[in-house]
């Protein structure tokens, strides 16, 4: 089973929430899952949910403040395989060419 989240992890700050996002993301190098930060949050793809779990609390845990924000989302496909990468691409081929607009 794989099962892929968007996780966004930020302490509720004023000032750039940077060091301490790096720091969420730090803290998923310990777990078995793979990762793509974007700048709305990180995508991860684990095998269960409960490493899943344990990773969003680790990146949870390492961010410091007084107060911080975690959103969870969870796409838990039970009945066959799909990764991040193989969801993206169905869009691209609905679409006929790849879901970004880079033009800056």
């Amino acid at each position: 089973m794989t099962v892929i989240a968007l996780l966004s992890v930020a302490p509720v700050i004023e000032d750039s929430m940077s060091a301490e996002v790096a720091k969420a993301v730090d803290a998923l190098e310990e777990y078995d899952v793979e990762y793509e930060t974007n700048p709305m949050g990180t995508v991860i793809e684990a095998e269960s949910t409960d490493e899943l779990f344990a990773a969003a609390q680790a990146a949870h845990d390492a961010v410091d403040g007084d107060r911080v924000s975690t959103v969870l989302k969870i796409d838990d496909k039970r009945t066959r395989e799909v990764t991040a990468a193989e969801k993206v691409d169905a869009v691209a081929a609905e679409l006929g060419r790849e879901p970004t607009n880079t033009d800056e």
